[in-house]
């Protein structure tokens, strides 16, 4: 059997003519200097070095090391010989080094990483750090010369495609072995999400492909009931295991409706969606197991059941998340805000590989083909592109649909949002200009010139730093204005049956290293929480007051403790059916509101006031500080 050896620690590292450190994977050069503003990071060729020690791994007839993560494009060397490279920063690649190991005892890894700018490799223009390193794990996985293809655009060597049938699910099994020999077999198993073995086939060692029916399937039903069956594969010779793999996979039907939006398993089920980056202060791009679940965690808080994850190939261990935890995922690739002929090729290569490694989750039900991308750019060239990716997709992947984030300067009688399945426009009505209320009427404009069109909202959303007001109006970055913008969305957007999804943008603040915004440069702060994951913005109580059934109630604007104003406006999030405010003891009355927002104007008057809310069995307080003039540590001063 295949065994899967981690080397994530002890390598040196040095960027151009400097000094070797030691460091430990994951790890990105730009973690302090992507976030910091300015828009200078680092963006060159570092290496990173380490010696194996054959002897030390597992006695194996072939060798692979395996890269789940190097960004942007990666040079593998051993002993000094080339062996690899690989261009495009978000997906896994594998190289053979079987040979290279077997010449010397301890040979020495080598791998040269560069992410600086280039014309022929997307993401080329971005709004986000191209951080550099290899910032997920490196394995060295050892297997028998019979065995399942590792190098088959660094996927699992496993295809699982299960179609509903009635009650039934037929699963269609796919392996892709190297290798193997006419006395040896192949093995298929399927098990319950318990461990019990379900079904179980051996068959000759030329049928790469079989189909198991599971009677009366458990479906994957999102955030309501997302079970996942095992699917297992084997070479055998004289009954013993030579190579293995498993995979976790759902039984599901969707399709989109124009009129109804999203259909699950044959019921509306509508997409309430986050989009989240990656990266975390200080240490970018280099997150460790634990970062993604507490992501996942503050997701599933907020009580969305869908994810963009957004604008590249995300972690493995991020789908199998999205898997377990029932979140729908919208997939994509980083050809993003500007077509660049010289780089089409980028854009193919990424999507075979995020098609074919992700194709066995789930969860995904839409694969991303771009965002944003200028019309004026070369406009024949790239929806000569776009038809391209999307046949390809479907000759990869005939059960999933396509889709483009559009600018909403896309005309909807262009024909270019005609040339995916679905589509997704990003809407900042309120925000880039034009009003709040903007928003829908775009939409439901949209909906009557393209009724067979599915349309959803794939961004939205506005930024929010430490500012605070009374008042707030659009671009004084105050939490208060944002905390208004998201009301107005989820009122406008969660009640528009014919979206197919909403995604607001983003869950959480993520470096910019270009902008310098709202007083503080370095960062999007459109987030719902924080970069560092540390707070969470009066907006995410709003999507919660609508989206979680965990009973709770949160009053607004605890930052905004030193106020002026004679009255001052509190808004109370719940998600149960009254709401009661009290100041200093005394009530300021009983409110319901089917829109789980609760509007109070609190007299300012005490030198303390104290509020505390009560709703059904929860309750939450805060504070007030009267005070003669305006806080300035409040104001954004531009």
């Amino acid at each position: 059997m295949r065994q899967i050896v981690n080397i994530n620690e002890g390598w040196m590292f040095s960027k151009v003519n400097s000094a070797w450190e030691m460091v430990d994977f994951p790890h990105t050069w730009n973690g302090y200097d992507g976030q910091d503003g300015g828009d200078d990071y680092f963006r060159g060729t570092c290496m990173y070095s380490k010696p194996v020690r054959k002897m030390l791994l597992p006695k194996a007839d072939k060798y692979y090391i395996e890269f789940q993560g190097t960004n942007s494009e990666a040079v593998l060397y051993i002993n000094r010989e080339e062996i690899s490279r690989h261009r495009g920063g978000y997906s896994t690649w594998r190289a053979d080094i079987t040979e290279a190991l077997s010449r010397d005892e301890i040979s020495t890894v080598l791998v040269k990483v560069d992410n600086k700018v280039t014309e022929d490799m997307y993401p080329c223009e971005m709004d986000f750090p191209n951080y550099g390193g290899v910032y997920r794990d490196v394995n060295i996985i050892c297997v028998n010369n019979a065995h399942f293809d590792l190098e088959y655009y660094g996927s699992q060597g496993i295809k699982i495609t299960p179609e509903i049938n009635g009650t039934n699910a037929d699963v269609e099994i796919e392996v892709y072995p190297k290798n193997i020999k006419s006395e040896q077999k192949l093995v298929y198993v399927i098990k319950s999400a318990d461990g019990e073995i379900l079904y179980a086939k051996e068959l000759s060692y030329n049928e790469t492909k079989t189909v198991i029916t599971i009677e009366n399937a458990h479906l994957w039903n999102g955030v309501k009931d997302p079970y996942l069956y095992t699917a297992e594969a084997y070479i055998t010779e004289n009954g013993e295991i030579v190579d293995n793999v498993s995979v976790k996979f759902g039984c599901r039907s969707y399709h989109l409706d124009a009129d109804k939006g999203f259909i699950l398993n044959g019921e509306v089920y509508p997409l309430y969606a986050v989009a989240r980056h990656q990266d975390r202060w200080s240490y970018g791009n280099a997150l460790i197991k634990s970062d993604m679940d507490e992501d996942m965690a503050l997701i599933c808080e907020l009580g969305a059941n869908a994810v963009r994850l957004a604008h590249y190939q995300h972690n493995q261990y991020f789908y199998d998340l999205c898997d377990e935890k029932g979140l729908v995922v919208w997939a994509e690739i980083p050809y993003i805000n500007k077509h660049i002929p010289a780089a089409k090729e980028s854009t193919r290569s990424q999507l075979k590989e995020l098609v074919v490694q992700n194709y066995n989750h789930p969860s995904i039900i839409v694969w991303g083909l771009s965002n944003e991308l200028n019309l004026e750019d070369d406009y024949e060239d790239m929806t000569e592109n776009h038809k391209y990716l999307n046949d390809l997709c479907h000759s990869l992947d005939s059960t999933r649909l396509t889709v483009i984030g559009s600018i909403a300067s896309t005309p909807d009688t262009d024909p270019f949002i005609r040339i995916t399945d679905a589509v997704g426009y990003n809407l900042y009505y309120g925000w880039y200009g034009g009003k709040i209320e903007d928003n829908g009427i775009w939409l439901d404009n949209f909906h009557k010139n393209n009724p067979d069109k599915p349309i959803g909202v794939s961004e939205y959303g506005c930024e929010s730093l430490d500012w605070h007001s009374n008042n707030p109006v659009a671009w004084d970055f105050t939490e208060e204005f944002h905390a208004h913008f998201h009301e107005e969305l989820i009122k406008q957007l969660y009640t528009r049956d014919y979206l197919w999804i909403r995604i607001c943008w983003n869950m959480f603040d993520y470096a910019a290293d270009g902008r310098n915004e709202g007083g503080k440069p370095g960062q999007n702060r459109k987030g719902l929480v924080t970069i560092d994951r540390k707070y969470k913005k009066d907006a995410f109580y709003a999507y919660k007051a609508w989206l979680s059934d965990e009973p709770f109630v949160h009053i607004g604007g605890k930052r905004y403790v030193d106020r002026a104003e004679e009255v001052t406006k509190v808004t109370v999030y719940s998600n149960q059916p009254e709401v009661e405010l009290f100041a200093n003891g005394v009530s300021l009355g009983k409110q319901t509101s089917d829109e789980h927002f609760f509007y109070y104007d609190v007299p300012n008057t005490a030198d303390v006031t104290r509020l505390r809310a009560v709703a059904g069995s929860c309750e939450d307080t805060s504070k007030i500080n009267k005070v003669s003039q305006p806080n300035p540590e409040y104001i954004f001063k531009k």
